[in-house]
């Protein structure tokens, strides 16, 4: 965050309630802290195209954003769990909630990926939803991808089997909610993922 007063950055934001709080000066600005929700899971799982879909069924609910767009080389330093990454969307997903409206970011993320971040503060909460499936359909859907994706590598695709049973098995807080892709069609899965989102924002 950039301060309007001193104009300094904010490694670590705080905020006061519904207020931004300037570390350096002390200036002081209402600042929107919505929920955000976080569309998870193993490649192959169907984030992209749920994510492609979901913008229609929210309608002006919630802004749907792709975490892969910002996939590129200055981003993705897995030396720092690929903090810079998470740092940017963060920061992102905060600013688009400034507009009124909450964020769904879809992309492979674990909760302590961004609960442990000095950004964290600057939302209500982070719900979590992750898509997993069965390992023979997921590796199925791995392997059948365009050749420019990667994913001839059996270790690669072995990595991502291991992260799907580590999701549907490892409890985390706050908790992912898990939703079963193997045998759903695209527009149920994304009509599940939609509910999910509008029964949260309802229930608040």
């Amino acid at each position: 965050m950039i301060c309007a007063a001193c104009g300094e950055w904010a490694d670590a934001p705080r905020v006061d309630g519904n207020v931004l709080v300037c570390g350096f000066c002390g200036h002081r600005e209402p600042f929107a802290r919505l929920p955000m929700f976080a569309l998870t899971g193993p490649s192959g799982t169907g984030k992209s195209t749920v994510c492609r879909g979901l913008g229609a069924l929210l309608g002006d609910h919630a802004v749907v954003v792709e975490q892969d767009v910002l996939w590129i080389g200055a981003l993705r330093d897995p030396e720092d769990d690929y903090g810079a990454f998470r740092q940017t969307w963060l920061r992102m997903a905060a600013m688009i909630n400034q507009n009124g409206r909450p964020t769904v970011l879809c992309g492979t993320v674990a909760p302590p990926q961004f609960e442990r971040r000095p950004e964290r503060v600057l939302f209500a909460d982070i719900h979590y939803l992750a898509l997993v499936a069965e390992d023979d359909v997921l590796a199925k859907r791995l392997r059948a991808r365009p050749a420019w994706r990667g994913w001839d590598d059996e270790q690669r695709i072995a990595d991502m089997l291991a992260f799907n049973s580590w999701i549907k098995t490892t409890v985390t807080e706050p908790p992912m909610r898990l939703l079963d892709t193997t045998s759903a069609t695209v527009e149920d899965t994304t009509e599940a993922v939609a509910d999910w989102i509008l029964g949260l924002l309802k229930a608040r």
